[in-house]
């Protein structure tokens, strides 16, 4: 299992690279890097001027060298500014340098500096962290509700192929995943959290859970966002469910006299959760997704909004440390799914 982790991590890795690369390469092209130079400075700047800010801040050398220098992996550029005092890379804020301190080298991500932020004036992988931080919890009670009532639907559904309870959670399952974020998030927002209808059931701001989660501020955005997915797992849960109960094995098992329960509890659910794993993993990137809209709905200051900010903003270390950190997660999530495989499938425990 150990190796087949290291394995998977490996490729991911790669995978991580090969993105982050891309961003920077986008991110970097010299109509960007223009509009970085005169949002920062002045709009007013001459292409002198312009060439001028560029090249005193290190972005007119190859873009190979200035990846490796975000990356840690090249020693960080140096120079001199208008008054003849060093400056470079490693010399820049957010490295917490004491006076007199000679920086380091190296003073990228393998070194823990992520760049820092030209519109929040913090450290990238500070702001990151933070705002992940509250995602994180976000996404955490949305799995909670989803993965739970999802399952319970689709294997409901599934067990009683064409029957009246079938029909009816199919149904529940197809409108919910028809419903986008924006929209489902407004209806919540009208009927449970406005004066218009009445029902102020839930009048915490969302802002505030920043500082504390309680029921009244989270509740709407994580029902928003497990609706959506909800739908997704439930109509997998049931085809695979009711593809399952159509087995050899578990019609071998009704007639040995095993309870109907028990089948479905001890020799389909596991079967039928194989395809499921997928689905939830796939699901994730959605999910992440739609918690910039919801984010945005619900005013919750959290990585979904911080990436609307950072890209209106030209905040490109921001973005990037984004893309970074949302590949991590994805490398997360995907061993993660490659070992419940291997868990629920003992056959493809000697995989390679």
């Amino acid at each position: 299992m150990a190796l087949f982790i290291l394995r998977r991590f490996g490729v991911m890795l790669l995978t991580v690279l090969c993105l982050t690369f891309i961003v920077f390469f986008l991110t970097n092209l010299q109509p960007n890097l223009e509009k970085l130079a005169k949002t920062q400075g002045n709009m007013r700047m001459s292409d002198e001027q312009v060439i001028s800010w560029l090249s005193s801040r290190g972005y007119d050398r190859p873009i190979l060298v200035r990846y490796g220098e975000w990356l840690g992996a090249v020693p960080g550029w140096t120079g001199e500014n208008a008054d003849g005092e060093p400056t470079g890379r490693c010399r820049g804020p957010g490295l917490g340098l004491a006076e007199g301190e000679e920086p380091p080298r190296f003073c990228g991500v393998l070194q823990g500096y992520w760049g820092y932020s030209t519109v929040f004036k913090e450290p990238v992988l500070g702001i990151v962290g933070t705002r992940l931080g509250l995602t994180g919890i976000l996404m955490f009670w949305v799995m909670v509700l989803m993965v739970p009532m999802a399952l319970l639907m689709g294997v409901l559904a599934g067990m009683r192929e064409g029957s009246r309870l079938d029909r009816s959670l199919s149904t529940v399952s197809i409108a919910s995943t028809a419903t986008p974020e924006y929209v489902s998030g407004v209806i919540l927002i009208a009927v449970f959290a406005s004066s218009a209808v009445g029902l102020k059931w839930f009048n915490g701001t969302a802002t505030s859970a920043m500082d504390n989660v309680t029921f009244a501020n989270f509740t709407l955005p994580v029902v928003t966002i497990a609706l959506y997915g909800m739908g997704y797992i439930a109509r997998m849960t049931r085809a695979s469910m009711a593809e399952v109960m159509t087995a050899q094995y578990i019609r071998t098992a009704r007639l040995k006299g095993v309870s109907f329960a028990s089948i479905v509890v001890k020799h389909a659910l596991r079967n039928a959760l194989v395809p499921v794993v997928t689905v939830t993993t796939l699901l994730f990137g959605e999910l992440l997704a739609g918690a910039v809209l919801t984010e945005q709905i619900f005013t919750i200051p959290g990585f979904g909004k911080l990436v609307v900010d950072a890209v209106f903003n030209r905040d490109y270390a921001v973005v990037q440390g984004i893309v970074l950190c949302t590949g991590i997660a994805f490398i997360f999530m995907n061993i993660l799914a490659d070992a419940a495989y291997r868990i629920l499938n003992p056959r493809m425990r000697d995989a390679a």
